[in-house]
């Protein structure tokens, strides 16, 4: 059985191979509609249930997307949601490095205004 993580890389691979998928003009306009209106839910901050509502609020996340996904996997051709999915487990591959550079850079800023906060404070305690 996989584990929670590799189901929920698999559905991050899914929604990137999903938007791929929406603006390749040889899958079907209603496949095509479908799968743009299901990325563009799963990226968006509202949702139909607000997560603050306990259970409910996360429960239209773990069915709305999988589901949407699932049904435009299904629609789209099977030769280009495998060049979908190489393209989206390739670019996902590339941009984990990226990720961690910009972690990286933001750690550094953070770090740099607390340290510019200090001395402004110092400054202002000596006075």
């Amino acid at each position: 059985m996989r584990s929670l993580k590799q189901v929920a890389r698999q559905l991050k691979q899914d929604t990137y191979a999903v938007y791929l998928a929406s603006i390749d003009r040889r899958v079907p306009w209603y496949a095509r509609v479908l799968a743009g209106l299901t990325v563009a839910y799963a990226c968006s901050p509202i949702d139909l249930i607000p997560d603050f509502i306990p259970i409910l609020g996360y429960l239209d996340d773990l069915l709305i997307v999988p589901l949407g996904i699932w049904l435009v996997l299904k629609l789209i051709p099977p030769e280009v949601l495998a060049e979908c999915r190489e393209k989206a487990a390739a670019e996902i591959a590339r941009d984990k490095l990226t990720n961690r550079t910009a972690a990286a850079v933001i750690v550094a800023i953070w770090i740099g205004l607390g340290i510019l906060a200090a001395m402004w404070l110092k400054q202002i305690l000596k006075l």
